[in-house]
Parts: structure tokens; C-alpha cells; sequence
């Protein structure tokens, strides 16, 4: 019987690599099919199954196994422990609050997205799928109280983007290209001196894969040109799992999540009783450091908001 048990592990443990294999690869690779890319937001869950393979073969007492298993999973943590260790470099500049949300369409709960920013102490709000309907909305609901600064690209659909500050904004830039809007402008810290924000929104690759993989490209290509201190809010419909997200990174900007080591932050989609199960809202900064990041639900949107502390680098 146990000998019958062991097997029994060691197929289901092989079974559970297999998985994890599939999982690594998905993380590692740039594809450019539109199946395996969607498939691979999920890369990270995927390699659970190389822990799981490991756990069966070192209970089946498969010593070769369970070797083979060991080496997956140190790729594993290798991918995936940078997400839950702090940065530790503390900033000591001053402190910017930044919020980012999608909007679905412009039909998320005004009021709620209001109260997050009054709540929080918000400098800085990001906006995807901003309709015309919405910012009066979030006018009415007193957004400008705490937020008297805007450059908004409203439009009806998903295209509108915004960006709503505490300080002034200026050198207000509308970029071409993109099938929906992307912003960026300049804000004026009174501190700081001028602070970067951009706001993007890629289109889906569930929409137009091709248009999703050369938007992302350009969106590295303005950020690389980007110098001194920035703080980027976005719905990238992407997650850490796709290279070409983590090509974003590879230059001065970092993820406020990565920074803060708060771990996966799943935003999508939540308007389901299961989600949200994938990350694709994030929050990226230049020059500066983010020691506290979290997400707050925002009724009426399939998005969770995310919001970071940023410390500017003094």
C-alpha cells in the first residue's frame, strides 16, 4: 500500500511541476501570441504548483524528484521574494499621497472615490475611463476641495484619462499614438520643485494585442526620457508577470508596490464575489521611494484604487 501511495504522489507531484514549469516559462518569455500572453497574468499562481510538486515528492521520498522540484522552486522565489522584501532605502524628501483608479466607463461611485481622497490625504489622483458625466460628478461630490488642479481628457467609453492635484499643474501634454488618451504634466511641489505625473492606459490585449504590445513600448520609450523625479498612475492591463511590464522597469522607474514589499496586489476584477485575482492597476515612481501601498475598493468599478506613500528623494 505504500509503495502504491508513493507512486501515486510522485505522478501527482510531476503533474504539479509540469504546471510550474509551464508557470516559469510564461514569466520568462516574450510572447507574442495573445492566448499565452493572457495566460501569463496568471504566471505566478501557476508556479505554486513546482512548491506543491516538491512537498508530494519529498512525502513519496522521491530524493531525485524532489531535486528537480528544489531547483524550480528556487527560480520561483527568485521571481517572486523581491515583491514581499521592503527596499529599505528610505527617502528624505517630502511625502506625496498617490491614488490611482479606473473608473469603468465612468460609472464608479463618485462619492466613494471622493471620500478615498479626503480619507487619505491624496496629492496626487491618476484617472482611467474618465467620461465627461464623471468629472462633473466628482466636481459635485467635492473632489476640488481637496484637489484643485486638473488635467482632464474626458471622453465617453474608456478612453478618458485624468490627473487631479493638490498643487499646481503645468507643461500639460496629450500623447499621440495611443488608442485611448495618455496624460502627463508637470506639478509644481512646493516643496519638491517639479514632480512628473503621468497617467496611462494601454489598450487591452484582449482588444488589440498587437496595439497593447507597441503601446507598452512607447509608454518605455517616454518614460526613458523622462529625468528628475515622477510618479506614473496607471491601468496598464498588465501584470508583473508579463515581461513586457517589467521591461518598464528596467530604467529609473520602480513599482511603489515592489518598493514597499506589500506583496501581489490583486485590483481586477473586483466586482466579482472571486476577485480580484490579477494585478494590472500599478504605480510606478522615479526618484523617490514608496513605504506604504494598499488598495481600497471603489463601488461601481470592476477596478480596486490603489494608493501609495511616496517619498520624494531629497
Amino acid at each position: 500500500m505504500r509503495k502504491w501511495m508513493d507512486r501515486a504522489l510522485l505522478g501527482v507531484g510531476w503533474c504539479a511541476l509540469a504546471v510550474g514549469v509551464v508557470g516559469i516559462a510564461l514569466y520568462f518569455g516574450s510572447w507574442q501570441r495573445r492566448l499565452v500572453v493572457l495566460v501569463a497574468s496568471g504566471a505566478s499562481y501557476l508556479m505554486i504548483g513546482a512548491v506543491i510538486g516538491l512537498v508530494l515528492f519529498l512525502i513519496a521520498r522521491g530524493w531525485r524528484s524532489a531535486a528537480a522540484a528544489g531547483v524550480l522552486v528556487a527560480a520561483v522565489l527568485w521571481t517572486q521574494l523581491p515583491i514581499f522584501v521592503p527596499d529599505g532605502r528610505a527617502a528624505s524628501g517630502p511625502e506625496v499621497v498617490v491614488m490611482q483608479s479606473n473608473l469603468l466607463f465612468g460609472e464608479a461611485d463618485a462619492a466613494a472615490v471622493v471620500r478615498a481622497v479626503h480619507d487619505n490625504r491624496v496629492d496626487v489622483l491618476t484617472t482611467q475611463e474618465l467620461t465627461a458625466d464623471m468629472v462633473a460628478r466628482l466636481a459635485a461630490a467635492g473632489l476640488a476641495d481637496a484637489l484643485p488642479y486638473q488635467y482632464l481628457e474626458p471622453t465617453s467609453g474608456g478612453g478618458g484619462t485624468g490627473i487631479y492635484s493638490r498643487y499646481p499643474l503645468r507643461d500639460t501634454e496629450k500623447y499621440d499614438g495611443f488608442v485611448l488618451n495618455h496624460v502627463s504634466a508637470t506639478m509644481d511641489h512646493p516643496q519638491a520643485g517639479p514632480v512628473a505625473v503621468f497617467a496611462f492606459h494601454p489598450i487591452p490585449p484582449t482588444v488589440d494585442f498587437p496595439a497593447w504590445s507597441s503601446e507598452l513600448r512607447s509608454i518605455r520609450d517616454i518614460l526613458d526620457a523622462q529625468q528628475g523625479p515622477a510618479i506614473v498612475g496607471a491601468d496598464f492591463n498588465a501584470t508583473r508577470d508579463h515581461s513586457a511590464f517589467r521591461d518598464l522597469l528596467r530604467g529609473r522607474f520602480a513599482t511603489a508596490a515592489e518598493q514597499a514589499g506589500v506583496g501581489p496586489l490583486p485590483t481586477y476584477p473586483s466586482d466579482y464575489r472571486w476577485g480580484p485575482v490579477i494585478g494590472i492597476d500599478h504605480i510606478l515612481v522615479a526618484d523617490a521611494t514608496a513605504d506604504e501601498v494598499r488598495t481600497v475598493s471603489v463601488p461601481g468599478s470592476d477596478h480596486r484604487a490603489m494608493i501609495a506613500r511616496v517619498r520624494l528623494n531629497g
